[in-house]
């Protein structure tokens, strides 16, 4: 009974957060549609610019402190407040070096028009770091469904900001004021609905706890957000801001399903392994479901694009945005590799094996960086294709500590997702050899979309893969409980 209301939880807040993802990504998705037809690629490619530094600085606004509350197995008040005062002061400090820093940045790119973007953009550091703490108690207490209304508020909010500053001439400054918003709704919803509140109180020995763990994670996402970003800034630094936008409007259509499916996969996912950190073998089967069952729904979206793309983005984007495409044939693949880095990677924190898991990344990134210095020099294609060797190689780093600590290897977790790889792919090649020329583009689109999704469920039934059996049977318990 205990195990039975436990999943009825897990499966509930899974679905709040899917929810949540695919309305806000839903949104964003439209309104960047939208957003791409009036502003000009070298538009996104300015925000790429100083997004990088202010992504690398957001690492900081975390500590991984959120992530050292979720795992450790008994919170109490003394612990939030104490993360919390810690983020405020971190925030504003972080905040008042990068504006100091502005015109450096600026410098660097030889654009002094830089220098207020970066300032006023930055101010969303000082906003995220007074959520923070709102989100990792939605987190661990599992009420995702807080996350539903602040997100899609926060989103709706900012759609309209956003088209209405694009429409009126704005330029860049309507995906400011898009991001300002959105970031500044979400967390007035975010601290409406979550009742707790900070206490006068704070701790520096729960600090250093808490910091032993989560500090390895600080320095691991700060490495991995540094190595993904280092990309985007060789691009912007020596290429053009438009090479970068195409670089990133080909990313933006894989990272749209990866958002809806992965992300609410991985924020229910640690809590839940955590929770269950001192039973192996349940820990090894909830990983094992995960992979499997995020591999079935994404494989078909990553392969399902790249039979689409061309026409996907003759549609939606208007050919100037073409020279994407390259882009999004390889971060469908990268993308579609997710489902093994996220459940590795939770089960290692969740058993707080955290400086296993800053190992880890430092030498998956060394390998990397030797792979951008090699493709760097050639050319942005170069430059994308070596992260698929990159996934790769990281996909077997991440999995190689849990053969011993669950006793799930790599070529198990390959074996299980090969089903709907296979089947993925079959879907993809019938769908683009589909003889549709006779008939509109969106016509064209439709109909490929249809005969996927039905060529792909048609499969799954058929060949009665064990995924499609478990969704279809959570579906229906769920929906009769």
């Amino acid at each position: 009974m205990e195990n039975s209301t436990f999943k009825a939880k897990m499966v509930a807040n899974l679905i709040w957060r899917f929810a949540e993802r695919c309305g806000a990504q839903g949104v964003a998705f439209i309104v960047s549609i939208v957003l791409a037809r009036l502003l000009e690629p070298e538009d996104y490619g300015v925000i790429s610019l100083v997004t990088i530094f202010i992504s690398i600085i957001q690492i900081f606004v975390d500590s991984g402190l959120g992530n050292a509350l979720i795992q450790k197995r008994v919170v109490d008040d003394l612990d939030y407040s104490t993360v919390f005062y810690c983020n405020i002061i971190l925030c504003v400090v972080l905040y008042l070096v990068l504006f100091l820093c502005a015109p450096f940045i600026a410098g660097f790119y030889a654009n002094t028009g830089l220098t207020l973007i970066i300032r006023v953009l930055g101010l969303t550091i000082i906003i995220s770091g007074i959520k923070g703490i709102q989100q990792a108690y939605v987190s661990r207490e599992m009420m995702f469904r807080h996350f539903f209304f602040a997100t899609l508020g926060g989103t709706l909010g900012a759609a309209a900001i956003g088209i209405f500053l694009a429409y009126n001439g704005f330029g860049v400054w309507a995906l400011i004021g898009q991001q300002i918003f959105n970031t500044t709704v979400d967390t007035i919803i975010l601290w409406s609905t979550v009742k707790w509140r900070p206490k006068r109180r704070f701790s520096f020995e729960r600090l250093r706890g808490l910091f032993s763990y989560g500090s390895k994670l600080l320095v691991s996402s700060l490495i991995n957000t540094i190595y993904n970003d280092l990309r985007q800034l060789i691009i912007g630094k020596f290429y053009s801001s438009a090479d970068l936008a195409f670089y990133n409007r080909g990313r933006q259509f894989p990272k749209f399903v990866v958002e809806n499916i992965n992300s609410s996969i991985d924020s229910v996912l640690l809590p839940v392994l955590a929770n269950n950190q001192n039973n192996r073998e349940r820990m090894k089967r909830m990983m094992r479901r995960s992979i499997m069952t995020s591999s079935y729904i994404m494989w078909p979206f990553m392969f399902g694009l790249m039979a689409v793309g061309e026409n996907l983005i003759h549609i939606l984007l208007t050919d100037k945005w073409m020279p994407a495409l390259p882009f999004l044939y390889i971060f469908c693949f990268v993308d579609g590799m997710q489902p093994i880095h996220t459940a590795n990677l939770n089960a290692i924190k969740a058993v707080g094996e955290s400086g296993l898991f800053l190992k880890m990344e430092i030498i998956k990134k060394m390998v990397g960086i030797c792979i951008i210095l090699i493709t760097m020099n050639i050319n942005v294609l170069a430059i994308g294709i070596g992260s698929v060797f990159y996934t790769i190689f990281a996909s077997i780093v991440n999995s190689f500590p849990n053969k011993k600590i669950l006793g799930y290897s790599y070529f198990e977790q390959i074996k299980d997702i090969i089903p709907s790889f296979i089947l993925s792919i079959v879907m993809a090649i019938t769908v683009y050899c589909l003889p549709l020329s006779v008939f509109s583009n969106i016509t064209q689109l439709v109909i490929q979309i249809l005969a996927g999704a039905a060529i792909y469920l048609m499969g799954s039934i058929i060949f009665k893969l064990d995924s499609y059996l478990y969704l279809k049977s959570t579906v229906i318990e769920f929906l009769r409980s």
